[in-house]
């Protein structure tokens, strides 16, 4: 399965749209977009998760990597919109209180307060 990953302009913040499986095969794409958008100053980075089928721990990884990098530049990274399946992995990895999770892409790009209840 491929990856594709586009990108969005919404003020300060970038959304980050990803569709496909997020797994040790697709996940160095991600990472790469990510890096390049840290190198021209965005840290403000929401990621659309609303079609990404399946993620793996290398694709957890790549989220907290962003949020460690988006942190030490005074940036912020919120995921959007997860499959029941990826929210139930944020959830079993504990992720889910570190990576702020909303339910839309518009509620991450406002920065509500985060509800993760389904």
């Amino acid at each position: 399965m491929s990856l594709t990953v586009n990108t969005e302009q919404r003020g300060d913040v970038v959304v980050v749209s990803v569709a496909g499986e997020l797994d040790m095969a697709t996940a160095p794409q991600l990472q790469d977009q990510i890096t390049d958008l840290l190198e021209k100053g965005r840290s403000r980075l929401v990621f659309d998760l609303a079609d990404v089928s399946f993620c793996d721990s290398t694709g957890l990884s790549v989220f907290v990597r962003a949020k460690n990098s988006s942190d030490e530049a005074g940036g912020v990274v919120r995921l959007a919109a997860p499959q029941r399946g990826v929210l139930r992995i944020l959830e079993v990895s504990g992720l889910v209180e570190v990576l702020q999770t909303y339910p839309t892409v518009d509620e991450a790009v406002a920065g509500a307060p985060t509800t993760t209840s389904n």
